[in-house]
């Protein structure tokens, strides 16, 4: 029986918590649950947080950051991680430094900065850190089009521009680029994929139009982290991702006042 042990896909989120659960960990774990894989965490932050905004947050101790991931890599064996909420340049740099020191295998970067509601969940100072110290590490990175913006100095006024962005964020050291078109106002919502072979392509799905939207970068790098768990091809990852929030958008739920969460129980082929 010895040899069936952490056979089971084991992955990680590195983030913040959602006491509304809509995102940041709460996503990631409910995401996981229904791709099948086991999921773990790492908590960088906890906030006081439902559909109508981030009320308060709190960033977790250093020392507590380092003990999460000895204790992880004592027990388990990952095969994927992401990335969310890390909050400042401390975080950053803690959290770096401990995807260099554990393999918790390919390394999925959301690079969350801003919550559904305006409030900022990265401080600017740490937009530096990110570049410089987390961004070099990731085997993909899914920003959406103000994170691309402000990662990469480029303004992108149209579609035609994320080829641009993708390939800068790939001299930043980034392996896989995922350029996320929600924010965009067209009626097809295009992401491109920027791969490391220099291979790219763009996904659609139709817009729903809804303030039901919350979790969205969360959901979408849980799932690639999941899939790629399971043995998928990034391309197929990515494209499964895509399928899925969509999916969970366009098959709504009623919670909350605000921007309400996805449907997580919805499911893919």
């Amino acid at each position: 029986m010895t040899e069936k042990i952490n056979s089971f896909p084991q992955v990680l989120t590195i983030a913040g918590t959602d006491s509304g659960g809509g995102a940041g960990i709460m996503a990631d774990l409910k995401t996981f649950q229904m791709q099948k894989v086991f999921g773990t965490a790492v908590v960088v932050a906890v906030t006081a947080q439902n559909t109508l905004g981030v009320q308060d947050s709190f960033l977790m101790p250093l020392e507590l950051i380092d003990a999460q991931f000895t204790s992880l890599a004592a027990d388990f064996k990952i095969r994927t991680c992401k990335t969310g909420m890390l909050g400042d340049a401390a975080h950053v740099h803690q959290v770096a430094l401990n995807l260099k020191k554990y393999d918790f295998g390919p390394i999925t970067i959301d690079p969350v900065m801003v919550a559904k509601g305006g409030a900022p969940l990265l401080s600017k100072d740490a937009v530096k850190t990110v570049k410089e110290e987390l961004l070099p590490l990731a085997d993909l990175v899914t920003p959406n089009l103000p994170e691309a913006e402000v990662l990469t100095g480029i303004k992108a006024n149209s579609e035609k521009q994320y080829p641009a962005l993708a390939h800068a964020l790939q001299e930043m050291g980034v392996k896989n680029v995922l350029i996320k078109g929600g924010h965009a106002e067209n009626e097809l919502v295009r992401d491109y994929a920027l791969l490391a072979d220099g291979t790219d392509f763009w996904i659609s799905s139709p817009r729903t139009h809804t303030k039901r939207t919350h979790g969205t970068g969360d959901t979408l790098a849980a799932t690639i982290t999941a899939q790629l768990a399971h043995g998928q091809t990034l391309s197929a990852a990515i494209k499964l991702g895509k399928q899925y929030v969509a999916k969970a958008i366009a098959e709504t739920i009623q919670v909350g006042h605000g921007h309400g969460p996805l449907n997580h129980w919805v499911k893919i082929n």
